[in-house]
């Protein structure tokens, strides 16, 4: 199916495509943008989707109030508890620390969905050349575009290209547990043998916990497989007694694990931002976050160039606009994937040395108070 020709068209219309494509109506209304979005027209059609919680940080936050694209219903996290199940070494990182409101931020998916695409529609009200398209799952259509941005995002393994990276040999069991007590606005990283155990909190109320279980694939199918009550009796052993008395346990689910990233984000005129460009181990919480850095950074860049004069529009400066645009986000980019790929793979290693260390680090960031702000504060803004 052939379409109409534009400036600058998205493919993906989720909360990275979504986010990008406000921003640069905001910055320039005129644009002759287009989105391409395999979603349901309507947002009632999202309301059951994806409830999962997704961990935004605060810098997350100041960026989507540009848009006011902030969801009501949210977790704020105040404390972050790091730990191995078993072995010394622990830290606590808290907002005070940091002289932040939170430390971040606990959102259902389909949330962000929902608030991204009610944000871009007051947007488009004064965007006269903004065409935004709802396609078919198989459905193909060509945009004649002088700039083309790929933004359709996907999970591990669900994803139509592989170029560098590895294979976890994890599964990340996801669901809502109810804790007894459980301390306010705190999450939990908790590190076992087969890889992190995290409780975060949810929009539920205090008691009302997200879990996110990382292991093998044959422990998770097996854990999925269990019983409530049985399962909430391996979830107490494995993480202790330090939250409380887990009690309850809903909605559980498996998703892959693995790291995908694109040695070069650009090609000529086209550019890939988000999970189209990475997608990571979910340990630090930074997938997300880093996507929409991707796309706040490419929409400046691209309203720069498209609100400027015509003879600044060649092919030649889109393609100078998008390498200026990956050169800015490599050292993001390589600290981000970087941190997640070593905690994820130094935090599931059993050798001694290895687990000595770890438990050294651990303790040293809690004494080390430079070191720790310096690494809460990349996991909240990213590397500038």
């Amino acid at each position: 199916m052939s379409g109409s020709s534009c400036d600058i068209v998205i493919h993906g219309g989720g909360p990275v495509g979504l986010s990008c494509a406000a921003w640069i109506l905001q910055k320039f209304p005129d644009a002759k943008l287009t989105l391409l979005d395999r979603n349901p027209v309507n947002d009632a059609d999202l309301a059951n989707t994806d409830g999962r919680g997704i961990a935004l940080s605060h810098g997350s936050k100041l960026l989507l109030d540009t848009i006011d694209a902030w969801p009501s219903d949210c977790a704020d996290i105040h404390r972050v508890h790091v730990s191995q199940a078993g072995r010394f070494g622990r830290a606590l990182m808290t907002r005070e620390e940091l002289a932040q409101d939170a430390l971040g931020h606990i959102i259902r998916y389909r949330d962000i969905h929902i608030t991204l695409r009610k944000a871009l529609r007051t947007i488009q009200k004064s965007s006269p050349h903004f065409s935004w398209q709802h396609i078919g799952k198989d459905e193909q259509i060509h945009i004649d575009a002088r700039c083309v941005v790929h933004a359709e995002g996907g999970l591990f393994k669900t994803q139509d290209w592989v170029e560098s990276g590895r294979d976890y040999g994890q599964s990340a069991l996801v669901g809502l547990v109810e804790v007894k007590n459980a301390v306010p606005h705190q999450a939990w990283e908790r590190f076992t043998s087969e890889g992190p155990l995290a409780v975060l909190p949810s929009h539920y109320g205090n008691n009302i916990l997200n879990l996110v279980w990382c292991g093998s694939p044959e422990s998770s199918q097996k854990r999925l497989d269990l019983s409530d009550a049985d399962f909430l009796i391996a979830l107490q052993k494995e993480f202790g007694a330090r939250i409380g008395r887990f009690l309850k346990i809903q909605d559980r689910r498996l998703y892959e694990l693995g790291l995908n990233y694109r040695k070069h984000i650009t090609q000529h005129h086209e550019v890939w931002i988000g999970n189209a460009a990475q997608t990571l181990h979910p340990v630090a919480g930074q997938g997300l976050n880093l996507g929409l850095r991707d796309a706040f950074l490419l929409a400046e860049r691209l309203a720069g160039v498209f609100s400027g004069p015509q003879d600044e529009q060649s092919s030649a400066h889109i393609q100078n606009a998008l390498e200026a645009y990956a050169q800015s986000r490599q050292a993001d980019r390589k600290a981000t994937i970087g941190l997640t790929d070593f905690m994820a793979r130094v935090f599931t290693s059993n050798l001694v040395p290895v687990v000595a260390a770890r438990g050294l680090a651990l303790s040293a960031l809690q004494w080390l108070p430079p070191v720790k702000k310096a690494l809460a504060r990349q996991m909240m803004f990213g590397r500038r």
